[in-house]
């Protein structure tokens, strides 16, 4: 049977305050912010609020914490660490530099306190439906203890490394996926604008299709990023993916130039793709190199 814990939570934003309510709703939760409505709605929710840092530690056996940057991560452990008693959890579920995380995880082993870097991924809607996909760094040991405790606001929780901060660099990559293809995004609107295409039903198109084939992350099944042998079982997939790839970027930026419209990720996605997928050209494959 799992341990139970006590629970406390620090930050009560857009996030830490739903997330913060699907705890309350399955384990004693203290909380604290400085907006007083927020306490107020987790209050509503089952929590009970306190005036201080140090009554949330002395009261919590793991704290979440969900604050703006390193700097506020920082302040809030310094105010808890006194309070805190030997075994206890601190899961850090801001994003900031891995480095602070394994900084404070140094700091409070002293004390017998684990630190988990414990970012987050679903945004609001996630936290309210506890949906979140969360990625732990650190001690196993504490990362099976804090899985149990914060499943209710994720059912994705995943051990990312056995050291601090390594939650992070999972997140870091994750958000680098995130956000390059939102720079792509603008791209392919800007070519379909041009076309004379309605962008705002092409939304609707990738939101569609990314809902059933799993977008990007479909590509994600493999635990190496280096070339795949042609006995490997991927190796027919991705070349089938590469082929695909090839061929429709081709078309969409030879449109491009007909429509006079730069597509810099695009041709560079043209150039990297194979090697990317692990499946680059033979010296003598007649196709394009990559």
């Amino acid at each position: 049977m799992s341990e139970a814990l006590r629970l406390g939570c620090v930050g009560l934003g857009n996030i830490g305050g739903p997330m913060a309510a699907r705890l309350a709703g399955s384990a004693p939760t203290t909380v604290f912010d400085l907006s007083p409505d927020a306490v107020a709605a987790l209050v509503d929710a089952g929590a009970v609020a306190v005036d201080g840092l140090p009554e949330l530690a002395s009261a919590s056996d793991l704290v979440s914490i969900c604050v703006r940057d390193d700097a506020q991560v920082r302040e809030v452990i310094g105010e808890l660490r006194p309070h805190l008693a030997p075994g206890s959890l601190i899961a850090i579920h801001s994003t900031i530099a891995p480095e602070t995380a394994a900084e404070q995880a140094a700091a409070c082993a002293a004390d017998g306190i684990v630190v988990l870097d414990a970012p987050i991924s679903g945004g609001a809607p996630g936290a309210a439906e506890g949906r979140l996909a969360i990625m732990i760094g650190g001690d196993r040991a504490g990362y099976e203890r804090a899985r149990a405790a914060l499943a209710p606001a994720g059912d994705l929780i995943v051990h990312a490394g056995p050291a601090a901060g390594d939650g992070t660099r999972m997140k870091l990559a994750r958000n680098l996926l995130h956000f390059v293809s939102f720079a792509a995004t603008a791209e392919a609107s800007r070519l379909a604008e041009a076309a004379g295409i309605d962008i705002a039903q092409l939304g609707r198109v990738v939101r569609h299709t990314d809902a059933i084939t799993g977008g990007a992350g479909a590509i994600m099944l493999r635990d190496t990023t280096g070339p795949i042998a042609p006995d490997d079982f991927w190796f027919g997939v991705f070349t089938h993916v590469r082929d695909l790839g090839e061929k429709d970027l081709t078309l969409a930026l030879t449109l491009a130039d007909r429509l006079g419209v730069d597509l810099p990720l695009g041709r560079r996605a043209l150039t990297d793709l194979a090697a990317g997928l692990g499946v680059p050209h033979s010296a003598h494959d007649t196709r394009r190199d990559g």
